[in-house]
């Protein structure tokens, strides 16, 4: 049990007007523990001038620009991704509060807030460590915000026929890639876009990575899965000379003489979890896995 004075930095989705109820609860529970606590502006804004709540924090913050002892995020997986890309390297472990409905990474519920918060300062938990993918273009970092916890994915623009994506792996030529995109995953976003275009689920802590075509014009090209500390390159050709690059959802426009690099980030995300929580329980109780409809 700790009698320290933690800092608490929230994240939160500006989309969920009707969850001010579980939000105000946790800074509550927050407030009884004398934590200091920090709000992302963007959040902040929304509670105050949107919801009118009343809402003291310690301080407001804007982007990446604080120190905290935890994070915690209150949406779902998207919020979750957001809140990982402001924390980067500073090793903060981010709490996910599920304010929707699937959550992998935000697989806390609102009803379970009280318990997780009682948790933290009695020590009663776990952390994972997850593996994320650092990108660089033409051989510096991408602009914005480098990395993605979940995948990056390589797409054509609107409307356009599909792209040539050139791979290799540690230099040795992959294959090319006819196809509308390609996602490169980590195991946490095996179950995300990955998942959703035919990849595998991969069970978070493997070091591996798996890369998928998004439509392949090909029957004979499969998911396949390399080494986590392998450096993969990407090279694409377009009819409308450009494509996009998407980090978790953040897509940029890149030229298509652009050379991709991507590697594994040199620092990991830490999530908290409950004390004995379990992937697989998680895997079957958000996506059915393995239910029988006709029990």
């Amino acid at each position: 049990m700790t009698s320290q004075k933690l800092r608490f930095a929230i994240f939160g989705n500006t989309y969920q007007p009707k969850k001010s109820v579980s939000i105000m609860k946790i800074l509550a529970c927050l407030s009884e523990r004398k934590a200091d606590v920090l709000i992302e502006s963007n959040f902040y804004d929304f509670l105050v001038h949107h919801q009118h709540l009343d809402v003291r924090p310690t301080t407001v913050f804007e982007g990446n620009d604080f120190e905290a002892d935890f994070v915690i995020s209150m949406g779902g997986d998207g919020t979750f991704l957001r809140a990982a890309s402001m924390v980067g390297d500073k090793q903060i472990p981010i709490l996910g509060v599920n304010m929707g409905r699937l959550g992998f990474l935000a697989d806390i519920s609102a009803g379970e807030i009280e318990h997780i918060v009682k948790a933290i300062y009695e020590g009663d938990y776990s952390i994972e460590t997850r593996a994320a993918i650092a990108v660089e273009v033409d051989g510096t970092p991408l602009e914005g915000y480098s990395c993605a916890l979940n995948d990056v994915a390589i797409l054509k623009r609107d409307n356009a026929s599909m792209i040539s994506i050139r791979v290799t792996v540690n230099g040795d030529y992959l294959t090319t890639y006819q196809a509308d995109g390609l996602v490169v995953s980590t195991p946490t976003g095996s179950t995300a876009y990955s998942l959703s275009v035919g990849g595998p689920i991969i069970v978070p802590g493997t070091s591996v990575f798996s890369i998928t075509a998004v439509a392949p014009h090909s029957l004979n090209i499969r998911p396949i899965v390399i080494p986590d500390n392998a450096e993969i390159s990407l090279t694409v050709e377009s009819r409308s000379h450009n494509f996009l690059v998407a980090l978790d959802g953040r897509s940029e426009n890149c030229r298509e003489d652009t050379r991709l690099t991507l590697r594994k980030a040199p620092y990991k995300v830490k999530v908290v979890k409950r004390t004995g929580q379990k992937y697989f329980h998680t895997l079957r109780e958000k996506m059915m896995w393995g239910a029988d409809q006709r029990a």
